[in-house]
């Protein structure tokens, strides 16, 4: 069974010894290495990309949010996951934008990591708690501000599509909704591809804001 690789970045050596040690004890994980900052983060993994960067917002030389964009360009297969003190509305959306697959504050738990870590390289995103309840104020109110201007026509989607995206955007990940609906994880990828493609959406956190607009979950 091959192990998910993962990177650290973080400026404070304590911070990534402390990960470190909660990970290292994971017989499915493996620590490729670590940096303080973002250009060491490039020069060292530029031979042998990770599977999932652990990564900081506040870096010496650039911020997290850079550092994402351009793994996001340069290596798509890298998965980021941001671990950070900063859990402002701005810093978390201004990530997702830049492809962040997950955002985690700094002190959540080692159970929460490794969940974040699995559903991650399973394909999911996935937000603590307390940064998906940010977002999802973030979604209402914005989406109460809009209701005025929207134009809602028809919703172009299977009624097996509609009921997928619901659970999406209740916060269900596709293991969850495969249990629920009784079909398989590929089945749940399927329809999930099928709906972003027929709505032009580009991630989950599209599809939450599309269920919301069009009052597919209730808010």
């Amino acid at each position: 069974m091959s192990k998910i690789r993962i990177f650290l970045v973080d400026d404070h050596q304590l911070v990534r010894d402390g990960i470190k040690a909660l990970l290292m004890s994971a017989e499915d994980l493996e620590i490729l290495g670590e940096a303080s900052s973002g250009r060491e983060c490039f020069e060292k993994i530029s031979a042998d990309p990770p599977d999932i960067l652990i990564l900081d917002i506040s870096l010496p030389d650039t911020n997290g949010i850079e550092v994402t964009k351009r793994i996001s360009a340069e290596y798509p297969a890298t998965q980021v996951l941001i671990l950070s003190m900063y859990t402002d509305e701005d810093f978390i959306f201004n990530a997702v934008k830049a492809g962040a697959r997950g955002y985690l504050p700094k002190n959540t738990s080692r159970e929460e990591l490794l969940n974040a870590i699995h559903a991650i390289y399973s394909g999911d995103e996935f937000f603590a708690d307390a940064i998906s309840r940010i977002m999802l104020k973030s979604y209402v109110r914005k989406a109460k501000e809009d209701e005025g201007a929207l134009t809602r026509g028809p919703i172009p989607l299977t009624s097996r599509e509609i009921e997928i995206l619901k659970l999406f955007a209740e916060g269900f990940i596709n293991k969850e909704i495969s249990d629920q609906l009784e079909i398989s994880i590929r089945t749940v990828e399927t329809h999930k591809n099928h709906i972003m493609k027929k709505l032009e959406l580009k991630s989950t956190v599209e599809l939450i804001k599309y269920a919301i607009r069009n009052k597919i979950v209730e808010i």
